[in-house]
């Protein structure tokens, strides 16, 4: 019988493919522990992504990379969650971001393709830092405290990022600036100097091994070629699914240690395993219907996206359906998966406790909840 996970492969070059990232998942599961414990950046599990090609899976073609589509990408991130949730969501923001530049086109193409020759023969990853203690989510608007003011050639950079995921491995990195001579907010490209510097600031209940700490920017230089000034075409967000795929990979792990566990847990108390039990093929029914409703939600939105690129900038509600169902799915999953482990899903020797905290973090990424319903009402009310 296919295992559920399998559902959504099409091809197989699909399947060879995650039969590549099931390896890496299988050995970051058994880092993951103690990351968690310690709280430490995975640094082995991040050689180990380069060395299997996984940085250049969504550059395009034409400069060496794979160009998986969206869709190849939620796969590809699903399964290593079920690995490792942090380290999923940690190389989901580099995979995302460049899948995003590839469709978006806002950076100017020999900046781009600098970058992207980078990452395919580098190794070389990216991430966006926007966030600020001051300003909360960027997702709200709020104007940053950090500040960009010209210099000769460029840019000096001043300001705290908080959330800084990847931060403790990236050489260059995307930050976003209040620019006070033109009142507007800009982005810019910033090269790790001694000018930049990371406050470990990351000590969290889950995904603690992401290495989102504080980074620090004391003038950092940003040469006039480094500043991001274009808008690019509106892709409606879609590379965001690496989200909601991290948290449906922790789902399904948390659904396959239930299922093993009733299986094969025989207590005194009854004559065969408590899979036997009604009451607990009763949660084991409903963490079934819970997951298959979410991704039947997330790999519809990435199929559509894929599909038609004309309909992608007015796919934001659709996408943030797709998140909005996931995590609060999976976090309804991993409770089930806890009830029915009962007691001995606490112990830090099973990974329910583990799967149980990362799951939580899912309500912090965007777009948040408040959020998706707000769009999914508007959509409502303008209908014609």
């Amino acid at each position: 019988m296919t295992r559920f996970i399998d559902y959504y492969i099409r091809s197989e070059a699909e399947r060879e493919r995650l039969k590549q990232v099931d390896v890496l998942a299988e050995r970051f599961a058994k880092r993951a522990p103690i990351h968690d414990t310690k709280g430490s950046f995975p640094f082995e599990n991040f050689n180990d992504l380069r060395q299997a090609g996984y940085m250049k899976l969504t550059v395009p073609r034409q400069y060496g990379g794979d160009e998986i589509t969206l869709y190849e990408m939620v796969q590809v991130q699903e399964r290593l969650a079920y690995g490792d949730g942090s380290t999923a969501l940690a190389v989901g923001w580099h995979l995302g971001q460049m899948l995003h530049l590839r469709t978006a086109e806002k950076w100017p193409e020999a900046l781009y393709a600098d970058l992207c020759r980078d990452v395919v023969a580098q190794g070389a990853m990216m991430n966006v830092f926007a966030s600020e203690a001051g300003t909360g989510s960027p997702s709200r608007g709020g104007k940053p405290e950090t500040t960009a003011v010209r210099t000769e050639g460029g840019w000096h950079i001043s300001g705290r990022k908080t959330f800084s995921t990847l931060s403790p491995i990236l050489d260059r990195f995307v930050v976003t600036a209040y620019v006070p001579e033109e009142d507007t907010i800009g982005e810019f490209l910033i090269d790790q100097s001694d000018r930049t510097t990371i406050d470990e600031t990351w000590n969290t209940l889950g995904m603690r091994g992401t290495g989102s700490h504080d980074v620090v920017l004391h003038e950092a230089f940003a040469a006039d070629n480094a500043r991001i000034t274009g808008k690019g075409t509106d892709d409606g967000g879609g590379w965001l699914l690496h989200i909601p795929a991290c948290y449906m990979g922790i789902a399904l792990a948390a659904r396959d240690f239930a299922l093993e566990y009733a299986k094969s847990y025989k207590p005194s108390s009854v004559q065969a395993s408590i899979a036997t039990l009604p009451t607990v093929q009763q949660s084991i029914g409903k963490m079934e219907s819970e997951l298959r409703i979410a991704r039947t939600v997330m790999y519809e939105a990435a199929d559509r996206w894929d599909r038609d690129p004309s309909a992608r900038s007015s796919m934001r509600a659709q996408l943030g359906l797709a998140k909005y169902t996931v995590t609060n799915h999976a976090l309804s999953v991993v409770d089930l998966a806890m009830r029915i482990v009962g007691g001995s899903s606490l112990s830090k020797d099973f990974p329910l406790e583990r799967y149980y905290r990362d799951i939580r973090a899912g309500l912090h990424n965007p777009p948040m909840d408040n959020t998706v319903l707000n769009q999914l009402a508007a959509e409502a009310l303008n209908e014609n």
